[in-house]
């Protein structure tokens, strides 16, 4: 699990915090002014996520983050800016990525995912392998007996969870909330329908991943 800094973050951004920790990340958040005793005396952070949608200017909160060299090396820097904002944004600010506000959360998830993994090289982290199944978290693909799967988003989202896991009785309701979101109105078919597509491409005669505990929910099998 991967360590984020969520910094200066507005009200509006909870979706895309919940999706960040759905995601697989560990969430934690200061004012702009506390970033750098929250990066020195916490946990190892593996990206630092800047609200940059209000005061003070782009160029004076990143570098409050970056003097005295508060932000190591490997820990990965984003800033989060209005769609206005971009244009202006100066190209030779230390950044890794920059997130427009009104992307989709799940955009925005994909590309911390891919900062973190660039600033880290740690590609072995990223790799969960449950048997014959492999899921490269870092460039969201799956494969079965090395094998690629496609997968759309939500499928892979679904597997990941589900393999992370393993042996673990996850309801339908659970699964809707952890994948789809607590804002989702969609009901226990939509995880139903998910479930039989992905069985669909990830399994066959050989290969069964997904148990059904009926009249409950799902289980990722363990070896």
């Amino acid at each position: 699990m991967s360590n984020l800094l969520f910094v200066d973050a507005k009200e509006d951004l909870q979706p895309l915090a919940r999706a960040l920790e759905r995601a697989g990340f560990r969430i934690s958040s200061c004012a702009l002014a506390e970033a750098k005793a929250a990066l020195s005396s916490g946990p190892d952070i593996d990206a630092v996520l800047l609200d940059l949608t209000g005061e003070p200017s782009p160029a004076v909160a990143i570098n409050e983050i970056q003097r005295s060299e508060s932000l190591p090396k490997r820990t990965a820097a984003l800033a989060i800016v209005l769609r206005q904002q971009a244009d202006a944004l100066d190209p030779s600010l230390p950044l890794d990525d920059f997130l427009l506000h009104s992307a989709p959360p799940e955009e925005c998830v994909a590309r911390v995912r891919r900062a973190v993994w660039r600033k880290s090289g740690a590609e072995g982290s990223q790799t969960l392998r449950r048997g014959e199944l492999t899921i490269d978290q870092a460039s969201y693909k799956a494969f079965v007996a090395g094998r690629v799967v496609e997968l759309t988003f939500k499928e892979y989202e679904l597997l990941r969870f589900l393999a992370l896991n393993a042996g673990r009785v996850c309801t339908r309701e659970h699964l809707l909330n952890q994948v789809w979101g607590y804002d989702f109105y969609g009901g226990a078919r939509t995880v139903d329908v998910h479930i039989r597509r992905l069985r669909s491409k990830i399994e066959d005669a050989g290969h069964t991943f997904i148990e059904t505990v009926r009249n409950v929910g799902y289980r990722f099998r363990t070896e």
